[in-house]
């Protein structure tokens, strides 16, 4: 899942220098006249000494030639690079890189539509890294004189002929910084455009297939189950409507979802994620499915879908199993919107068949587990006695359903503030629900479709084991036990209202501050709303925790969050929880936690007008979730960025990883970047 937004994440050096440009590379370009009417440009490319620039292969950030529109010439196809690159494995973003460190050669041909002089305006715009680690977006503006040559004609032998060349040089700008590693050099042939076609596509199948174990995709499962259950006795229609499921299921996402990317743009998958309406939406989906599993109702499509489609088919059969993929996709958005996101950025930059690949191996991964599990009721027939055993299974996916759907009202109420579903307010309800699964498990508790059970067997007996083994586990999360396997699932520990690890950390400091360093400058704007956690102090505005870093002279963890992040609760569950991040992040930072998901409404003298999109931003999350796309390139969570007082990146930003000793690494980069940026300063 990680690895899909990595392929976004070095777009963010690009942006690590504000002021003036630093540039590196020296440009010269030469135009050949060859056959009639016809002429090459040379664009040739000299770097600086132990400096890099990456290639028009890149598979993060590719250089990009732009040429500016006119009457006077045509592109005849599109620029060629001439000189083989460098290819490196970087074992931090998962991915090739390729580029050079010495020089390199572009070719244009141009189709001439007259044969009087004019000039071509051509911008390269490329990503220039220093060799310990420091990266700069480098831009080249370059105005090339065109002379036809006079009396050239269809029959003329081809003219060469070097008429213009300019030389664009620029100061080295030496910079010492530091960065992760890059190793496994291979000086191999560079792969084609279609080759990193597939290395895309087959990152986002891996993707979609880890997509299968997020609590959002998960409990989709049984509702797969218990809808194909109505065709059992039509093996060949009930396979029929399988393939048509996972089909539908890779078409919603390919289609629609890349029409969704160009149209609506990125923040679209933040909607779905973090809005009251599709949250409460899928809560009532989710609840729905419950009490049909309990036996109160069955779910059918309304009668006149059922008559339009029987006029042109076998049934409504079809129809259903396109409607149980769309809600699948839209349900499990929550979740796979950090993946699906990140391809949507590209799509929403202009990027098409990136967008569209991506998208298809996404899907079809997606949608092979769950047209098993369409398939696997037609096999359930065969098994003897079926019925009462098929019953008790629907109504423990029936708790499931309905504990599950629970994630989705709390990251409303989270969202909006609505405090009615509070940490301790969720857990009572998620162990009340497995306790009485266990009850039902063990016989003690009964539905109208189920059949007597005189007895129990050792499998039913043991999974009643792990459910009430599962319940004592969440009672003490009741009073601060971080239930670190559940981060991901409840809301976070700062919405408890009786945190005993709370308490002691408090009364353990002096004057109750739970921070261990020197407080902060001022009251944290939001603070009585947001909150950062294990007693961490911060802000969640950032201009006003950019201006205390500057005060107290220390450097800027911002760290990009949500409400509805899944993943940024197991972080702070696993990673931030560690006593060793703790101190560094309380001692040696200014914490900055903005929230993209958070609805509160700014003052009207607050709206920005996006430079991403154009339009205005009137919230909080609307405001942050702009500010890290804008700047950084990315609309994923959790996104940890480290700054120093002028707001330029001091090491790469960090992404989700659950590795403790990655993330001290990540601090430390950042602390030594800042120690020298301010012994020169000095």
């Amino acid at each position: 899942m990680k690895s899909i937004l990595m392929l976004f994440i070095l777009v963010v050096v690009s942006l690590t220098v504000s002021g003036q440009i630093q540039k590196n590379t020296k440009w010269k370009t030469s135009v050949i006249y060859n056959e009639s009417g016809y002429a090459e440009i040379s664009f040739t490319a000299t770097t600086n000494p132990k400096w890099h620039f990456y290639s028009l292969q890149d598979e993060m950030n590719p250089m990009t030639f732009t040429f500016k529109k006119s009457s006077s010439y045509s592109n005849d196809g599109s620029i060629k690079e001439k000189t083989k690159p460098t290819k490196e494995y970087d074992d931090l973003m998962g991915a090739n890189r390729y580029f050079y460190d010495k020089s390199a050669k572009y070719v244009q041909k141009i189709k001439l539509n007259t044969d009087k002089p004019f000039v071509i305006n051509v911008i390269a715009e490329y990503q220039s890294c220093f060799e310990d680690g420091m990266c700069v977006m480098e831009e080249e503006d370059m105005n090339i004189s065109i002379t036809p040559p006079a009396g050239t004609s269809e029959n003329a032998d081809t003219v060469k002929s070097q008429i213009d060349t300019a030389i664009v040089s620029t100061d080295t700008v030496k910079a010492d910084t530091s960065a992760a590693e890059t190793k496994v050099v291979d000086t191999g042939n560079p792969i084609s455009e279609d080759d990193s076609l597939w290395w895309l596509f087959v990152i986002a199948f891996l993707s979609g297939l880890a997509a299968i174990l997020t609590p959002c995709v998960f409990p989709m499962i049984p509702m797969t189950v218990s809808f194909f259950m109505h065709n059992t006795g039509n093996k060949r229609k009930a396979r029929i409507e399988a393939v048509v499921y996972g089909l539908s299921i890779i078409l919603i996402y390919t289609i629609i979802g890349t029409i969704v990317a160009v149209t609506l743009g990125a923040n679209f998958a933040n909607f779905l994620s973090t809005h009251w309406i599709p949250n409460i939406l899928f809560f009532l989906i989710f609840v729905i499915f419950a009490f049909s599993f309990f036996g109160m109702f069955e779910i059918t499509l309304p009668s006149w879908m059922i008559t339009k489609t029987d006029k042109k088919a076998e049934g409504g059969g079809l129809s259903g199993a396109f409607f149980m993929a769309f809600t699948l996709v839209l349900v499990s958005f929550s979740c796979t919107g950090p993946i699906v996101g990140a391809i949507l950025v590209k799509s929403a930059g202009g990027a098409v068949l990136e967008p569209i690949i991506g998208m298809l191996g996404f899907s079809l991964a997606f949608a092979i587990p769950f047209t098993l599990f369409a398939f696997f009721p037609s096999w359930l027939s065969n098994l003897p006695k079926s019925g009462g055993w098929l019953n008790a299974v629907k109504v423990v996916l029936g708790f499931l359903e309905l504990a599950l759907g629970l994630k989705f009202l709390s990251i409303a109420d989270q969202t909006y503030h609505w405090n009615i579903l509070d940490r301790e307010v969720y857990l009572a309800l998620w162990i009340v629900i497995f306790a009485l699964m266990g009850f039902y498990l063990l016989g003690k508790l009964k539905f109208a479709h189920d059949s007597d059970l005189k007895y129990i067997g050792v499998p039913r007996l043991m999974l009643a084991i792990v459910t009430f083994a599962f319940v004592v586990y969440m009672i003490p999360g009741m009073w601060g036990a971080p239930l670190k396997v559940l981060s991901g699932y409840i809301p976070p520990q700062n919405s408890l209202d009786f945190d005993i690890n709370k308490i002691v950390r408090e009364n353990a400091v002096t004057g109750g501050s739970s921070g261990g360093s020197e407080g902060l400058c001022e009251k944290p704007r939001y603070g009585e709303f947001l909150h950062l956690p294990h007693g961490l102090e911060g802000f969640f505005d950032y201009e006003q925790g950019l201006e205390c870093a500057k005060k107290q002279n220390k450097p800027v963890f911002i760290d990009f969050t949500g409400h509805g992040c899944v993943n940024c609760r197991e972080m702070e569950a696993n990673v931030w929880s560690n006593p060793k991040v703790l101190k560094i992040m309380r001692e040696k930072f200014v914490v900055i936690a903005l929230y993209v998901d958070d609805k509160t409404e700014l003052p009207e003298k607050e709206w920005i007008t996006s430079k991403y999109d154009g339009k205005v931003k009137k919230s909080i999350g609307k405001k942050y979730a702009d500010f890290q796309i804008s700047r950084f390139g990315v609309n994923a969570q959790p996104y940890y960025v480290l700054l120093d007082h002028k707001g330029e990146l001091l090491t790469v930003p960090h992404t989700y990883n659950l590795d403790v000793d990655a993330f001290v690494e990540f601090l430390n980069n950042g602390l030594k970047e800042f120690e020298k940026r301010s012994q020169i300063e000095k």
